[in-house]
């Protein structure tokens, strides 16, 4: 089988979860009799090219290219990568109104519009849990039967980090950890590192650092801080990745939601202490072997850190993940 793995243009430059899930899928469908392909938007792509079109994120960036997909008569399937904040009933609502606008005319459009039409031209869609599989039938309509649960995967090889690389490169141990992009609202990196800077331990922030006022107000913040740590760079198949989460003590990501949030997964399996959003099915990922804080609360953030630093280390979180979550 010829599967073509396709998403929106800038997955390979943001470098975050979408484009980790994606290569793990390539890798990790050869042991399956499937041959990976990903999409080369360059090259002509037909029916008889491939069997199936497998699409990462259901929104704006791959809005066309699910349509013409869905043209040429090409089976597909997509992981939505979808969540919100809102209620499934706030969603149906807002999915309801887009519909009767677009009735008048053309060009009037929301993300739950954009995101319906996706799911509805997929063979099946795939959430990575329960949660986003209760907004995408309940809020977006999709049919239970089209929706099949597959959770995110994570790389054994974060189980076995040397915590020693990246000590000596950067002279910090005994450190909180928070990968992940920097600046965009849903991570929530301002009030991780406004806690952070009430936290007499040092911090390290690893991710790309979004342009605009919200990556520069999160750098700003980072500055009045000795005890936090900025570094870009440094990419998930790097051993200074596994080395970090090998040697810090608290991983941390208090985001407005994650589905599940891989790099929670990658810190877990390394044995890290895991601080978490609630929100986004975090809890049928990680149970109650972690700490969730309300995202909204710079206070409650802190308090979670503080409450996972006394801690003792333990492997229960390491097991369920090695058990339940590789590839």
């Amino acid at each position: 089988m010829n599967v073509v793995l396709a998403s929106y243009q800038a997955v390979s430059l943001l470098s975050g979860g979408p484009y980790t899930q994606i290569r793990g899928t390539a890798q990790f469908l050869t042991e399956h009799g499937v041959t990976p392909m990903f999409f080369d938007q360059w090259k002509r792509l037909t029916r008889q090219d491939c069997d199936l079109v497998h699409l990462f994120a259901a929104n704006i960036g791959t809005y066309h290219l699910a349509r013409e997909i869905k043209q040429l008569g090409i089976p597909m399937v997509v992981s939505p990568i979808v969540f919100s904040s809102h209620s499934e009933v706030f969603v149906r609502g807002v999915l309801a109104v887009t519909r009767s606008a677009q009735k008048l005319g053309p060009g009037l459009w929301s993300d739950y519009a954009i995101s319906a039409d996706i799911c509805s031209w997929a063979a099946s869609v795939l959430p990575n849990t329960a949660a986003e599989a209760d907004l995408i039938r309940k809020g977006l309509g999709v049919p239970g039967e089209k929706i099949h649960m597959i959770p995110n995967g994570v790389d054994e090889r974060f189980r076995h980090g040397d915590p020693v690389l990246f000590t000596q490169k950067y002279g910090v141990k005994n450190f909180i950890l928070n990968v992940g992009h920097i600046g965009p609202k849903r991570k929530n990196v301002l009030n991780l590192i406004r806690a952070l800077g009430q936290i007499d331990r040092p911090a390290v922030l690893i991710g790309r650092v979004e342009g605009g006022v919200q990556g520069e107000e999160c750098l700003a913040e980072a500055r009045k801080h000795e005890n936090i740590l900025v570094l870009e760079g440094i990419t998930n198949d790097s051993e200074l990745l596994a080395s970090a989460y090998a040697a810090c003590d608290v991983f941390v990501l208090p985001s407005l939601f994650e589905t599940p949030g891989i790099a929670a997964l990658e810190a877990g399996l390394a044995g890290d202490r895991v601080v978490i959003t609630p929100s986004g099915g975090t809890r049928e990922y990680f149970r109650d072997m972690a700490i969730y804080v309300d995202p909204g609360s710079v206070d409650s953030i802190r308090k979670g850190i503080l409450a996972a630093l006394e801690q003792p280390p333990g492997s229960a979180l390491r097991e369920h993940i090695g058990e339940e979550f590789l590839w």
